[in-house]
Parts: C-alpha cells; structure tokens; sequence
C-alpha cells in the first residue's frame, strides 16, 4: 500500500512559496535535517529548476535550507531514474519478490557512494518518496 500523503503547515508555506517563484505546480514536498524536497507535476522539472540552477538557487536562499527539484512520473521507472538522475543512472529494474516489490537502480559506478548517501540516507530518502506513489517496498542502488 502507497504512503498517505500529508502536509504539515510548514510544508504548505514551503509548496506556496515555491508555486510563487517557479510557476510550476507541486505533487508532492517532503522535509529532512538537509532538504526540502519537491516532486513536480510532469514536464515541470526544468521550468522548476530553472536556467542553468537559478531558480534552485534562489529557492535555497529564500528558504534557508537545500532544495532537491525532482519531476514526477506516472512510470515507476521513468520516476525513480528521475530520483537518481544526478547520480548517473544506467538502468531501474522493478521486480515482485512475493510479498514486496523490489526497485534496483544501477548508476555509475564512481556515483554509487553518493547515491546511497550517507547512512543510507539517500537511499532512504528515495524509497519515502517512491512508496509515497507507488507500491514499491524496498530499493536498492547497484
């Protein structure tokens, strides 16, 4: 079963804000220690992030933390490279392993550190949000 999506009121000041200054359309936000991060409807990545980061950027100080802009998709896949992207992926894989389903995303192999994170928060992160809209279980970089 996806995640129930809710907003606190925090969240909802960060989304309006970014509506504002981006002109594009939020799906989903999520908050860690780190970052903010923002899931946009589709075909808004790059509006959202603007030319060469600039919108990213301002967005980073407006709000005082670090900004992740990914761009939603209806294909699992097509999702969860877009999650990965800055770390150079090669290949998503989704399997059902009886009573999950499994998500494997191969990426360069010099990326593979970054894109776990640290601790595993990366990772961690990446499964939130892709379980948030889809019923996938459990991720893993190759």
């Amino acid at each position: 079963m996806t995640q129930e999506i809710t907003f606190t009121g925090e969240l909802l000041g960060y989304i309006r804000i970014f509506e504002q200054v981006t002109g594009t359309q939020v799906k989903d936000c999520l908050e860690t220690p780190e970052k903010i991060v923002f899931i946009v409807a589709p075909g808004q990545g790059s509006k959202a992030i603007g030319k060469r980061g600039e919108t990213a950027t301002k967005l980073r100080e407006m709000l005082k933390k670090n900004v992740q802009i990914i761009e939603f998709n209806e294909d699992p896949k097509v999702f969860l490279k877009n999650i990965f992207w800055p770390y150079g992926v090669q290949n998503v894989e989704i399997e059902d392993r009886g009573r999950i389903v499994h998500a494997t995303i191969t990426v360069k192999p010099e990326n593979k550190a970054r894109a776990i994170g640290k601790h595993g928060a990366n990772l961690d992160l990446a499964r939130r949000i892709v379980n948030r809209h889809f019923e996938i279980n459990s991720v893993s970089v190759a």
